[in-house]
């Protein structure tokens, strides 16, 4: 049974990706399609992904930009199709629309708050309000622009619930499962099944999975499956 795991396919080898997706399809509801990916593969990337699987496609591109260039990379994209399309809820209220308005079959997706940033960051970039309430403010700004969904940092999750109620879908980035080791560049984490508990819709995994890849692909879906069965159960 698939799990509501986001896995993030962060690879430079477009064939090692379509293998990382036959390892684990079976457990994996989402992949999440970054940046790096996006601007190495292009279109014919994703749709070589999306002709593999079943499961939906995360385009994270983190749009920030004035409305008119939003929308217009938002219109971009609309071919793929994807199930989600990042943005910065930073960009403001008319940007976000921007998107919705060139996407809407697509979940816009408004990121809150880097997980790499600690709370002294966010003071040194300008944020008046800590992580919690900056989180907050724009997962609610967002929603109200017609965003469908909200990214936030684990810990953001029960606040962010209560703002925006039910329906919008909470993705998050900084889960790990239990026992395993640290040393990236997420501050602010949780494990999957407690970010689950506290109302996420999805969480993103990327290394606990793929990692696992160095020794095969039955590694790599033994530790999908691990993964998929401790938030299920």
């Amino acid at each position: 049974m698939k799990a509501p795991i986001v896995l993030a396919v962060d690879t430079q080898d477009l064939d090692t990706a379509q293998r990382w997706i036959e390892a684990t399809q079976d457990h994996v509801s989402v992949y999440k399609l970054g940046l790096e990916f996006f601007l190495t593969f292009g279109h014919e990337g994703v749709r070589r992904i999306k002709g593999v699987t079943d499961s939906d496609i995360f385009l994270d591109l983190k749009l920030h930009d004035i409305p008119h260039t939003v929308g217009a990379a938002a219109t971009a994209v609309q071919s793929l199709k994807p199930r989600f399309l990042t943005v910065h809820a930073s960009g403001g209220r008319a940007m976000i629309s921007a998107a919705v308005q060139a996407l809407p079959t697509t979940d816009v997706t408004a990121v809150t708050i880097l997980t790499s940033l600690s709370e002294e960051d966010l003071f040194e970039i300008g944020f008046a309000n800590n992580a919690l309430e900056s989180a907050v403010a724009l997962a609610k700004m967002s929603t109200e622009a017609g965003a469908r969904a909200i990214v936030c940092s684990p810990l953001e999750i029960a606040a962010i619930r209560s703002a925006v109620g039910n329906e919008p879908q909470i993705i998050t980035p900084g889960v790990r499962p239990e026992g395993s080791s640290g040393g990236d560049d997420q501050k602010r984490t949780m494990t999957p099944r407690a970010a689950i508990a506290a109302g996420a819709s999805y969480v993103v995994i990327g290394r606990p999975i793929t990692q696992a890849w160095a020794q095969g692909a039955q590694a790599m879906t033994t530790a999908a499956r691990t993964i998929a069965e401790d938030i299920l159960q």
